[in-house]
């Protein structure tokens, strides 16, 4: 922080910085921070001095980013949000509540999460739920969330996670589709995009029956495939982080008496450029709970999978 102060003319140059980027015109940067025009150039002027670099380029009445000023606002922004961000969580918990933010796939959150959103809350009655989707492959830094479910191969070195389970699929698809048997016409494979090569390849036999050509769905979203399946449009491959829910109860049944588990494993990771809070672990604790409940559920509704073996 004395660096900082030392680099810094004052630390209103910040304000009236991030005003003039975030408008890209110094006079609705004025207007914003009530002040007038030639006040806001002459603090910028001031401040682009001080740096030795310019941060603007004036052009016929706007104000442009240079290069240096891309860099500059690009970690103004990041700081003034984790700032804005905290003052937040000081007034919620001033009221008696606190918020949580999850990152994890847009698939668990409408599969997995949201059928138990109620019991969540009445569990956790304080806390206000907020969520950094990713609709594809779960990858990416954990940063600026409270807590991240992503998974990694066993192999690799841990970063801190708490398992949640290993990675375990099933094909899965409507009792209704399960229930066609026409032999002659052949499975309609979901799957989806990011997943290399052809899964159901995989499976020697698959409950359905059907012989004929296989057809497919491909979708970026993995929230969508497991949508396709609950409608009866084929076969979907279910993660059981996300579809253990509709197997247990019956909206999806397994299309194979067989369970895959590769060599990764599911993990819910604390977040890297901050502490973790003990309301986080509560949650994450929950969730954990949750789950392994409902594997134990559908490995006594379906034995012959092995589920609990499988994936702890």
């Amino acid at each position: 922080m004395p660096e900082l102060r030392r680099m810094l003319p004052s630390s209103n140059a910040l304000f009236v910085f991030d005003a003039a980027a975030r408008n890209g015109s110094f006079t609705a940067a004025a207007a914003e921070l009530n002040v007038t025009q030639p006040a806001v150039s002459r603090m910028l002027g001031q401040f682009e001095e001080h740096l030795g670099v310019r941060l603007f380029d004036r052009k016929a009445g706007r104000a442009v980013l240079t290069e240096e000023g891309e860099l500059l606002y690009r970690r103004v922004l990041e700081g003034f949000r984790s700032i804005e961000s905290g003052l937040v969580e000081i007034e919620r918990r001033r009221k008696g509540t606190e918020t949580v933010t999850l990152s994890v796939s847009s698939a668990f959150t409408t599969h997995w999460l949201m059928p138990r959103i109620d019991k969540l809350q009445k569990q956790f009655p304080q806390v206000d739920l907020r969520f950094q989707l990713i609709s594809g492959a779960l990858r990416g830094p954990v940063e600026n969330v409270d807590l991240g479910m992503r998974f990694r191969d066993r192999d690799e070195p841990s970063s801190g996670g708490t398992l949640v389970m290993k990675e375990v699929m099933l094909p899965m698809c409507s009792p209704g589709y399960l229930g066609e048997t026409d032999p002659a016409e052949g499975n309609t494979i979901i799957r989806l995009a990011e997943t290399p090569g052809d899964w159901a390849a995989d499976y020697a036999s698959l409950l359905t029956g059907r012989r004929g050509a296989a057809k497919a769905l491909s979708f970026t979203d993995y929230a969508v495939v497991v949508q396709a399946a609950l409608l009866g449009q084929g076969i979907a491959l279910g993660w059981l982080t996300v579809a253990s829910h509709w197997l247990l109860t019956g909206a999806l049944v397994p299309a194979s008496d067989t369970l895959t588990t590769t060599r990764r494993i599911c993990e819910f990771l604390p977040p890297r450029n901050r502490i973790m809070r003990p309301i986080a672990a509560e949650i994450r604790d929950w969730i954990i709970a949750q789950m392994k409940s409902e594997i134990a559920a559908i490995d006594r509704l379906y034995p012959k999978l092995g589920a609990m073996a499988a994936c702890y």
